[in-house]
């Protein structure tokens, strides 16, 4: 039986998972910024996808938003 295949495929799916994580990551930070610097509550969750509560959570650092 050969495995390779599926060995880079469980690769490349980690690999995407940690890029995913870090992107997400960015983007909570730059979201909060943007609050905490004035921007628009609404204009943020319109662009992200999340609830208004989520991002003035993050805007206030709550764990979780």
């Amino acid at each position: 039986m050969n495995t390779a295949k599926l060995e880079l495929a469980a690769q490349r799916c980690r690999e995407a998972q940690a890029a995913l994580d870090a992107a997400l990551v960015d983007l909570r930070s730059e979201a909060a910024a943007v609050v905490r610097e004035g921007g628009d509550v609404g204009e943020v969750a319109r662009i992200t996808g999340w609830k208004r509560r989520y991002v003035r959570g993050l805007a206030k650092g709550v764990k979780g938003g």
